[in-house]
């Protein structure tokens, strides 16, 4: 006879007491804890590029702000910290705590794959249905290994894949009129 466990579900409020290591990050999905290592450097290089041509959009458009990595907290038992967001300067003010952590869903959610199965299943299933669940409108997953962009949008309830982008295509956006972007100078 095998006795059934009960799953355990980690919390915000369990963070802290983990070991605190600059290359190690704490994301909580539907209770569950996923431990990651700092990225490879062409993962960050990825991140820095998106930024700098989601920045520079946001200030010459006034419409918004981007931030690399920060902390989102959607519940006790939903937090991560995607690679790149984009938010209205109205959502922001709405949803950003004392401490610089977003409550809530910021409007585009970007993240870049990582190597291995277990970091493509995180970011293209869990991840995906976590941004459904609450409200993220557009969802981009960066591909360095193919050179490629999956955008999702939100349709109804869910975000659903529109497109998948190859190096010699433009990333457009109805969210961030008149931004765009050669996919391949991102993988360069």
């Amino acid at each position: 006879m095998t006795k059934l466990r009960e799953k355990i579900a980690w919390t915000i409020r369990d963070i802290p007491f983990l070991p605190q290591n600059e290359s190690v990050n704490y994301e909580i999905i539907d209770g569950e804890l996923f431990v990651t290592r700092s990225p490879h450097r062409l993962h960050q290089r990825i991140c820095g590029k998106l930024f700098r041509y989601l920045d520079v959009w946001s200030e010459n458009s006034g419409l918004g702000e981007t931030i690399i990595a920060p902390g989102v907290i959607f519940s006790d038992f939903d937090s991560v910290i995607p690679d790149v967001v984009w938010l209205s300067k109205e959502k922001l003010a709405n949803i950003e705590d004392e401490a610089g952590h977003l409550l809530g869903a910021p409007e585009l959610v970007i993240e870049v794959l990582s190597l291995g199965k277990n970091n493509e299943t995180r970011d293209k299933e869990a991840k995906l249905k976590l941004y459904s669940l609450h409200g993220v409108r557009e969802y981009w997953i960066c591909d360095r290994f193919n050179k490629q962009v999956s955008i999702y949008r939100r349709e109804n309830t869910r975000l659903v894949l529109v497109t998948t982008l190859l190096e010699n295509d433009v990333i457009e956006s109805p969210l961030l009129p008149d931004f765009s972007c050669l996919v391949g100078n991102l993988y360069k």
